[in-house]
């Protein structure tokens, strides 16, 4: 990941600029079926930005059929509502609009930008793939098989992408968020086209959905016409899935995925972190951004620029409704594997034991409050955010207050909050794909060793007989 430098100057004018960024205003309605509603008219530019949302994702996936959710996605974009995918895409580039879907851990999406001029057009294709996508068997064997070549061609050219499957089933084991969203091989092979269809007759309905529309509008025609295609539709048949809080399974301990003949071993390590609702955001934004979120971070500076260890290395905090994982990532040469890992925890206890200078929270916070105005600039931005408001149950003092909680965050509260999130360095949960042969000795000392190949076909260990 490549990391954005800004000159001082865009800092320091952002600091005050930041500081009085607010949502513009938006109409919430909820409809009879339980659609959500989110309007703000916004006339500078005449384009409309749309979010589509549908509660669920790959959460949802039946056991054994992991990657489902993602596959729906995919096949939703090839045909709906009469339209073949060549029509379908064409219907879209014909008017130089924009229209995808994807699938994550809790909600599958589709996301729209069009003229403003053709919004009916935008609706029309929206509910299409809502209401009526055609899910056919040609379609959804041709995009499994293709999800199959692609984790297959991970394993032999970047194991990096892979990363993060391995980590998710190894930190939270049987929990929903220890499911690979892109499934595996062997659960992508059992996958029928009726699995699709029932994932689909099961899981999509008008009391999952929340729709948010920005844009070069008139509100209350778009509340109209919205109300009239979607607040009929009818609840999903199957309940939502009950994400429990996930138990961190004491470390330490280590999954090695055998690449034999690797020149370098990628590694993540960490536990399980926070969730969404994290009430000390400003603190852990300003924390994150110093410690492995930046060029200049702190793992940066020793990995990379210091040592020469690693092209990168940063800190990644995955927060959702539950919480999810707080790791740390880098690569190195084979046989620099201890070195860097050693560094990089080393890192992570400074981090924990002295918290950060004045000068460094200073220098984040100005970087945060100069980045953050752009991120709710246009349109589709907005629309996404609302969304993401509504999905997680936040108020639009997220958005709203964050200004002024950055630049009240402090050093002692910001100490306080590393204390919470970031790992215990003496009970951390590693997770390395290299050569097993070359290095399996110098990382048996960061815990005991579960090690699979990583030509199985799946991201766990094998369960003894």
């Amino acid at each position: 990941m490549r990391f954005a430098v800004f000159v001082p100057l865009v800092l320091l004018t952002g600091l005050a600029w930041a500081a009085d960024v607010t949502l513009p205003d938006y109409e919430r309605v909820e409809l009879d079926n339980g659609t959500v509603l989110l309007l703000s008219e916004k006339h500078e530019v005449p384009l409309i930005g749309m979010r589509a949302m549908i509660r669920g994702g790959s959460v949802a996936d039946p056991e054994g059929k992991e990657g489902l959710a993602e596959l729906l996605a995919t096949v939703m974009q090839k045909g709906a509502g009469g339209r073949d995918a060549v029509e379908f895409a064409t219907a879209t580039a014909s008017v130089g609009g924009r229209l995808s879907v994807s699938a994550n851990v809790e909600s599958i999406a589709v996301s729209a930008e069009f003229l403003s001029r053709d919004a009916e057009l935008m609706i029309e294709l929206v509910a299409d793939l809502l209401q009526r996508p055609t899910l056919s068997e040609d379609e959804f064997a041709k995009e499994r098989d293709r999800a199959i070549g692609l984790i297959r061609a991970a394993r032999d050219a970047d194991p990096s992408a892979l990363m993060r499957h391995y980590t998710n089933a190894f930190l939270f084991g049987d929990h929903p968020y220890g499911n690979p969203t892109i499934g595996s091989e062997s659960s992508l092979e059992t996958l029928e086209q009726d699995d699709l269809q029932q994932y689909y007759e099961d899981r999509f309905g008008g009391d999952r959905l929340i729709i948010s529309v920005v844009g070069d509008f008139d509100l209350a025609a778009m509340k109209a016409r919205l109300t009239q295609v979607f607040g009929e539709w009818g609840a999903a048949p199957a309940p939502l899935p009950d994400i429990a809080v996930p138990a961190a399974e004491p470390g330490p301990r280590v999954l090695l995925v055998d690449k034999p003949g690797a020149t370098q071993t990628y590694f993540w390590f960490g536990d399980v972190g926070v969730s969404i609702g994290y009430p000390r955001r400003a603190e852990l934004d300003i924390a994150n951004r110093v410690f492995g979120g930046t060029f200049t971070s702190m793992l940066m500076t020793e990995l990379r620029v210091n040592t020469g260890l690693t092209y990168s290395a940063r800190s990644v905090l995955e927060q959702r409704t539950q919480p999810g994982a707080a790791t740390i990532r880098s690569f190195t040469e084979t046989d620099k594997t201890a070195e860097a890992i050693d560094l990089a925890i080393s890192v992570l206890r400074q981090l924990r034991d002295d918290g950060l200078e004045d000068d460094r929270i200073a220098s984040a916070r100005a970087l945060i409050l100069g980045q953050f105005p752009t991120r709710l600039e246009t349109a589709s931005s907005l629309a996404n955010m609302f969304a993401f408001l509504e999905q997680y149950g936040l108020t639009r003092s997220y958005i709203d207050g964050y200004g002024s909680t950055l630049e009240a965050a402090a050093a002692e509260s910001i100490a306080l909050t590393i204390g919470e999130v970031y790992p215990d360095p003496e009970s951390l949960v590693f997770v390395l794909i290299g050569d097993a042969d070359a290095i399996r000795d110098d990382v048996a000392k960061y815990g005991p060793v579960t090690e699979i190949s990583i030509t199985e076909p799946g991201f766990t260990a094998p369960q003894p007989d």
